[in-house]
């Protein structure tokens, strides 16, 4: 540690003592001589620099000499704060006492001490932020050297009225924020807008594999000058001007990733506040952010954080809105009810009432917190639960149900959605459809896939995997044979058909068993005001 004693026999105004303990301990003085000591740590508190000292101290009479001078500008450095990223983390590097500037950033920022290297730690994301911060209270800042290269690029199609102003919303709010439009109305493109808008690195990150492949081949469809494309994915990492990847491969590669780009897109927005998947948000510089969703609001609560990450919702606008001017189909949901058999119904009132004495009238969410703290009531009781679901979902009329939906919309295309794979492999077997679901590879799934989008009619059976994502834009039937009160399902298996073709009116059916919870769950997605465009146009029994 540097040290330098220095003693002076002149008797100093208040001004020049003052201004020598900004950074160096006064150690008395005796015989007409004052000594002083040298102290980094007060000098880098008082946010004092290497020639404040030499020229204050030239001032009194007292020399360093060049290797002592050296030596503090070691110390104490031109610049007050260096950033630097390492393994994904944005370090913060103070030669001045910054504590005070720090707590300020208290409960916005989370900031780690760490105390063996001396630095202060945080998510890259807050970079900007933390710049701003210091500069305001005066500091000198060493920024990132972010040279982020802008590159041509243009995209060859006319956006539609609304794509414009959602582009424009996104521009006027500093370039940030989550554009909420239904399935089939072109976020896509107007993600590539963005791109066109800004032209600097570009990372793009989507649920899926299959939505990956989807947007490169539209940006290389749509694009008037062929930019390089890369995929960061499985063994293929590529970084170019615009680069592809998934939310998982993002997630385990995110410090790779972390200051490459300024423009971070983020399809299917509703995922990113996910524990593990906020974290890509949180590691990547990019002063640009582009959320893209249809359902962008959360039943946990949790879409509060992705607008903080992205920005906030911008621009929405409703199915019905869209549908009037033509740029999704018109469409009508149709409930149909099913009976439970006989056997099936004397099952299901004794399991019900196993669970209501298991349970003791407590909501499914306080069973789930109980069970997980090894209440044995609250294990069975949620057991005595997943009963109950598989004879309501698995009931048999609504196979017969399905048959007759079928037989009446044959020479269509048409998507059948389940929660479970062994109902999806019955329902493949027993109706001849084709099927993809999650137990399939990724190529076997885009092999069924692209055989169905050459087809003119057929039946497509899909799991949970074809929620979110399929393009297939002369789907116009969909029938859910199960599903849950999710209201963000429920929105994108509508919108899986809802892609204008030749004039169609889409149609989906939604089978539920009367008398059970599937009549709850569907009531509960009509409640909520996510849902406020969507309208049961009739109502079915038995007798359709």
């Amino acid at each position: 540690m540097f040290s330098k004693t220095f003693y002076l026999t002149q008797w100093l105004d208040e001004d020049t003592f003052s201004k020598l303990l900004t950074f160096a301990r006064f150690l008395g003085r005796e015989n007409g001589v004052s000594e002083f000591v040298i102290d980094i740590e007060r000098a880098r508190k008082n946010r004092v620099r290497a020639e404040e000292i030499k020229e204050t101290l030239k001032d009194v009479g007292v020399s360093l000499t060049e290797e002592e001078y050296r030596e503090l500008q070691k110390l104490l450095p031109t610049y007050d704060i260096e950033f630097s990223i390492n393994e994904g983390k944005l370090i913060i590097t103070p030669h001045v006492y910054v504590m005070d500037i720090i707590k300020k950033s208290e409960g916005n920022i989370p900031i780690k001490y760490n105390r063996q290297e001396k630095v202060f730690e945080t998510y890259p994301y807050y970079y900007y932020d933390l710049k701003e911060l210091f500069i305001e209270n005066g500091l000198t800042v060493k920024e990132l050297n972010l040279e982020f290269k802008k590159f041509d690029f243009s995209l060859s199609v006319t956006l539609r009225d609304y794509q414009i102003e959602a582009i424009q919303k996104w521009k006027d709010n500093n370039y940030r924020g989550v554009i909420a439009l239904p399935t089939g109305a072109g976020k896509t493109i107007i993600g590539i807008k963005a791109i066109e808008e800004t032209k600097v690195p570009t990372l793009i990150v989507t649920f899926t594999r299959e939505q990956m492949l989807q947007w490169k081949e539209t940006i290389m469809k749509f694009s008037s000058i062929r930019p390089e494309v890369g995929l960061y994915y499985s063994n293929e990492k590529e970084i170019r001007q615009i680069t592809l990847s998934t939310y998982q491969t993002a997630f385990r590669h995110v410090s790779e990733l972390s200051d490459k780009f300024d423009l971070l897109i983020i399809d299917e927005a509703h995922h990113l506040p996910a524990d593990k998947f906020r974290e890509v948000a949180l590691g990547i510089l990019a002063t640009k952010r582009l959320g893209l969703s249809a359902t962008p609001f959360r039943e946990d609560g949790r879409h509060e954080e992705l607008f903080k990450l992205m920005g906030g919702i911008v621009y929405y606008k409703p199915v019905d809105e869209l549908i009037k001017k033509g740029y999704l189909a018109p469409y009508d949901i149709v409930q149909v009810k099913v009976f439970l058999t006989t056997e099936e119904r004397k099952k299901y009132l004794t399991l019900l009432n196993k669970f209501r004495v298991l349970s003791k009238n407590k909501k499914l969410k306080e069973l789930i917190v109980l069970a997980k703290n090894g209440d044995n009531n609250a294990i069975e009781a949620l057991k005595v639960y997943n009963e109950i679901k598989k004879v309501v979902n698995f009931a048999q009329n609504k196979m017969l149900k399905i048959e007759e939906i079928l037989n009446k919309e044959k020479g269509k295309k048409i998507l059948i959605f389940t929660q479970y794979v062994d109902q999806a492999e019955e329902i493949a077997r027993r109706f001849n459809t084709l099927l993809i679901s999650g137990k399939m590879s990724k190529n076997e799934r885009k092999k069924i896939l692209d055989t169905f989008k050459f087809m003119k009619s057929g039946i497509l059976t899909l799991t949970t995997v074809g929620d979110e994502g399929l393009d297939i834009p002369d789907a116009s039937v969909g029938i859910i044979v199960t599903g849950t009160s999710s209201r963000r399902q429920f929105i994108q298996r509508l919108g899986r058909i809802l892609r204008p073709v030749n004039g169609k009116r889409a149609i989906l059916y939604e089978i539920i068993v009367s008398g059970t919870q599937e009549e709850y769950q569907s009531k509960k997605r009509k409640e909520d005001s996510i849902l406020d465009e969507v309208q049961i146009s009739s109502e079915y029994s038995d007798d359709m």
